[in-house]
C-alpha cells in the first residue's frame, strides 16, 4: 500500500489530484477499480480514460483527464515498471539452504541465500548475498554467482562460468554448455573442446530455454544490462556489448562482436567472426553477413540498410511481370539487330 505522493516521489513524477489516495495494486486501464493505478502510455487508450474506475493513472504530459487522479512523469512506461516492482515485493520465500539440496561442503554460500529442493551446488562454487535458487537448478564445480541473483527452476551453470550481481536466469537457461566446435576429419568430425568459460556482467536477463555457449578458449562475454528473450542461442567467444536487446529465437553465430546498445528483433541473428557497431538495429527475421556500421537499421536477408530494403521490397510483387517484359524487350532487340544485319548486307 502506498500514496500517490509516495509513488510519485518513487518516480519522479507530479500529482494531479488527491495525493493522499492509497494505492493497493496496478492493473490495465479497463480492468482497474478503486485502489488500482493504471497507467497510459499509448495514445490510442485514451479515449477509456473517461470510463477507467482506478484510484489513479499514470500519464504522460499534456494529458487532460478532469476528475482523475494523475501521475504525471515523462516516462509512464517505466514509472508502471518501477511502482510494479514496489508493490509487487518479494515474490519468492527467503528459505535458506533446503534440506533436500544437495551443496557441497566447498561452496561459499552468501548471508540471506536461498536454495530450494533439488538443488545441486558443485564444488568451490561462490554464491552471493541475497540470492535465490529456484527448484532443480545445477551448478557445476568453480562456478561464481554474484549478488542479488534470481535463479529459476531448472537452469544448468556449467564449471567456471562468472555471474554477476542482480542477474536473472529465466526457466531451463543453460549458461556455458559446450560451442558448436568440429574439426573436419575425412568424412567424420572430431570434437574440439570447448575450455573456456561464460561471463555473464551485472544486471543480465536470459530467457527461458536459452543457450550462451562457453568459449573455445577465452571466454563468451554478455556485458552489462543486457536482456536476452526465450529462446535465444549465444554462441561460442562472442562479446554482446552492454545494454543490447534479443527477441525470441535469436541467434548470434561464433566469435562475432557486437556494440553497445544493439537491438535483435525476432528471429534475426548474425553471422560469424563479424563486427557490429554501436546502437545497430536488426528487423525481424533479418540477418546479418557482413560488418554492419554503427547507428543504422538494416533488415532483410543479407541485411541491408532499412531504407533500402524498404525500396527493394516494392520491387518484389513486380519482379515477375518486370522479367516478362524484359523477357519481350530482348527478343525485340534480337530481332532489330537481326533487321539492321540483314539491311547492311542489301547495302
Amino acid at each position: 500500500m502506498a500514496t500517490l505522493a509516495e509513488l510519485a516521489e518513487l518516480v519522479g513524477a507530479q500529482v494531479e489530484g488527491d495525493p493522499q489516495v492509497e494505492i493497493s495494486s496496478l492493473r490495465t486501464i479497463d480492468q482497474a477499480g478503486a485502489g488500482d493505478l493504471t497507467f497510459l502510455a499509448n495514445p490510442k487508450y485514451l479515449p477509456m480514460l473517461g470510463d477507467c474506475q482506478a484510484s489513479g493513472i499514470i500519464v504522460g504530459p499534456g494529458v487532460d483527464a478532469p476528475g482523475k487522479n494523475l501521475l504525471v512523469c515523462s516516462n509512464p512506461y517505466l514509472a508502471f515498471a518501477k511502482i510494479l516492482t514496489v508493490l509487487r515485493g518479494s515474490t519468492y520465500a527467503q528459505i535458506g539452504v533446503h534440506a533436500d539440496a544437495e551443496v557441497a561442503a566447498s561452496a561459499r554460500i552468501g548471508e540471506g541465500v536461498s536454495i530450494y529442493p533439488g538443488c545441486v551446488i558443485g564444488e568451490n562454487v561462490e554464491i552471493g548475498a541475497k540470492s535465490i535458487l529456484l527448484p532443480n537448478v545445477v551448478v557445476y564445480d568453480d562456478v561464481k554467482i554474484g549478488d542479488d541473483c534470481l535463479i529459476h527452476a531448472g537452469c544448468l551453470v556449467r564449471e567456471e562460468c562468472r555471474i554477476g550481481n542482480r542477474v536473472i536466469l529465466q526457466p531451463g537457461a543453460v549458461i556455458g554448455s559446450d560451442g558448436f566446435g568440429f574439426a573436419p576429419d575425412g568424412d567424420t568430425y572430431y570434437k574440439i573442446p570447448q575450455i573456456g568459460i561464460v561471463v555473464l556482467e551485472d544486471d543480465v536477463e536470459i530467457g527461458a530455454g536459452a543457450c550462451v555457449d562457453r568459449a573455445a578458449l577465452g571466454e563468451t562475454r554478455i556485458k552489462q544490462g543486457c536482456k536476452l528473450d526465450n529462446m535465444v542461442q549465444i554462441a561460442h567467444n562472442v562479446v554482446l556489448g552492454e545494454h543490447s536487446v534479443m527477441a525470441a529465437q535469436s541467434g548470434i553465430a561464433g566469435s562475432t562482436r557486437i556494440g553497445r546498445h544493439a537491438t535483435f528483433s525476432g528471429q534475426s541473428g548474425a553471422a560469424g567472426h563479424l563486427k557490429l557497431g554501436d546502437n545497430v538495429t536488426i528487423a525481424g527475421k533479418g540477418a546479418a553477413t557482413s560488418d554492419l556500421e554503427s547507428n543504422r537499421i538494416y533488415s532483410g536477408t543479407p541485411s541491408i540498410p532499412h531504407k533500402q530494403w524498404i525500396r527493394s521490397s516494392l520491387v518484389f510483387s513486380k519482379l515477375p511481370d518486370m522479367k516478362r517484359e524484359l523477357s519481350a524487350l530482348q527478343k525485340r532487340l534480337a530481332e532489330l539487330e537481326k533487321l539492321v544485319k540483314e539491311t547492311e548486307k542489301k547495302c
